[in-house]
């Protein structure tokens, strides 16, 4: 997924800077369209990603605290759940992340593209 996002942002990011001040409008029109669907793709994306990371981090809470009630017997595998559950929940906070600063930049890309086509109707 972080591939795909970087290849879009990157290619939008190219046809901004070269292609767009020279391209047919329509062209351009096409683009921002694809490009808003991608991001609303990119939106369901973070929010499954934030459901799951919230999961992910109320079973690590969870975990913990039976560290505190279960027996003795039950620590060493309690710990252990508490260390896989941390390392999937730190996973996924930097992938959500990284998704969440991701969309914010396609944003001000679709307004910067948007922006050019409404100067180039009113001139």
């Amino acid at each position: 997924m972080k591939k795909y996002v970087l290849e879009t942002m990157n290619a939008v990011q190219k046809y901004i800077d070269e292609e767009m001040k020279s391209a047919p409008e329509e062209k351009t029109k096409e683009m921002l369209t694809e490009f808003e669907t991608k991001i609303s793709y990119y939106q369901h994306e973070r929010l499954i990603h934030l459901m799951v990371t919230l999961a992910f981090a109320t079973w690590l809470l969870f975990e913990i605290y039976c560290l505190f009630v279960l027996p003795s017997e039950f620590l060493i595998a309690g710990i252990l759940l508490v260390l896989i559950f941390f390392g999937l929940t730190v996973g996924y906070v930097m992938h959500y992340y990284f998704l969440e600063n991701s969309v914010q930049k396609m944003y001000h890309m679709r307004d910067e593209i948007r922006s050019f086509l409404n100067k180039e109707k009113v001139i």
